[in-house]
């Protein structure tokens, strides 16, 4: 987890806003995650996201509040691989269509998945209207820790 919080401050923007869930897996996630930060972002816990599917991760986001971006989920599978594939539709360049097939493959354990939307508001979000800027999984960063799972 640490590799992937170094990823996060080299190559993306900090989150101003996370959405955790609140099961102790993904709280000690984040918990790993944010020392890797350069800034601490708001931090929302929510017992809803706890194996929320697609459609309620999607209603997670769009009713946040606030504008607040980058904007970062901290959940469970199948519903964020589920969710990240029918946001990352509008494939634009090849790059993005490796991305789009990797995740479809497999959204392990600590993947990243970034996603770029050309909305003024959360609310907006709907399935396909993002980009998948990039998609990371622990084994694809050089010098993975060993418990990262594939």
């Amino acid at each position: 987890m640490p590799r992937i919080g170094a990823y996060i401050r080299v190559k993306s923007d900090d989150p101003a806003l996370v959405l955790c869930s609140t099961a102790e897996r993904a709280t000690e996630t984040l918990a790993l995650l944010l020392p890797c930060l350069s800034t601490i972002p708001e931090i929302r816990y929510d017992r809803a996201l706890y194996l929320a599917e697609c459609p309620q991760l999607l209603e997670a986001i769009r009713s946040i509040g606030s504008d607040a971006s980058p904007l970062m989920v901290v959940g469970h599978n199948p519903g964020l691989e589920q969710l990240a594939i029918a946001l990352a539709l509008r494939v634009e360049s090849t790059a993005e269509r490796g991305r789009l097939q990797r995740l479809a493959q497999k959204f392990p354990t600590a993947a990243l998945a970034v996603l770029d939307f050309d909305i003024a508001h959360w609310k907006e979000v709907k399935p396909g209207l993002g980009r998948l800027a990039d998609f990371v999984r622990p084994r694809d960063v050089h010098g993975a820790d060993d418990h990262d799972e594939d």
